[in-house]
């Protein structure tokens, strides 16, 4: 499903979730203008499906403000920064599962160790990880399923925004991800820094393209 799709989809499930309670607020009110003896056969009934709604509807309405979020941007005037991508054959899904499952980074990222989540995955949500001999401690800034997954991360003076972008092309998912740095020592280091996450980035879209396809 292309990007267009899918937020057509999203829309079009929100406003039917929207109409199925504006009917269920026309019924209800009908039942209550009815006698009430039969309004007391059916309080129970609709008490049960008023909650049932409202939670369903809730939750769409959380889905679909999570899917049009604005993914925050890195700093382009980062002294250190850096954009890739590549194209996977697997679904949106599998990508998107496999870029997300931070604990599971280390089975096949190879420059990760102990990554850890702490807590659910949905924005200001942490996590702490391991590479390249340093501990970065992050803070995830966009979950926007099978779209858009953004972290900050703090390391020895330095932060980063580092963010993931999937879009279904010729059906293959095109994986994009920029990353920027800043801090006192990105600016006496600049070109160490610059090589080393342009390398870094190029291996770890590697690493992801060959995880998915992975028969």
């Amino acid at each position: 499903m292309s990007e267009k799709e899918s937020a057509k989809s999203s829309n079009l499930f929100f406003y039917r979730s929207l109409n199925v309670l504006l009917d269920f607020c026309q019924e209800h009110a009908l039942v209550l203008a009815r006698p009430l003896h039969c309004q007391l056969k059916t309080t129970t009934m609709f008490t049960k499906l008023s909650l049932l709604t409202a939670f369903s509807l809730t939750i769409q309405v959380m889905a679909f403000a999570q899917n049009n979020l604005t993914m925050r941007s890195i700093n382009n005037d980062a002294p250190v920064k850096c954009s890739k991508s590549i194209t996977i054959n697997a679904s949106r899904e599998k990508v998107w599962a496999v870029l997300t499952n931070i604990d599971n980074w280390a089975n096949w990222q190879t420059d990760i160790s102990k990554p850890k989540l702490n807590g659910v995955l949905a924005p200001n949500t942490t996590f702490d990880w391991k590479t390249g001999g340093a501990k970065i401690h992050s803070t995830l800034h966009t979950v926007a399923p099978y779209k858009d997954f953004g972290w900050t991360g703090k390391t020895f003076g330095l932060l980063a925004i580092h963010n993931w972008t999937l879009s279904e092309i010729n059906g293959k998912i095109e994986v994009s991800v920029a990353e920027s740095m800043e801090g006192f020592l990105t600016k006496i280091f600049k070109k160490t820094f610059q090589k080393n996450l342009e390398k870094g980035m190029q291996n770890w879209l590697d690493l992801l393209k060959a995880t998915c396809e992975q028969a």
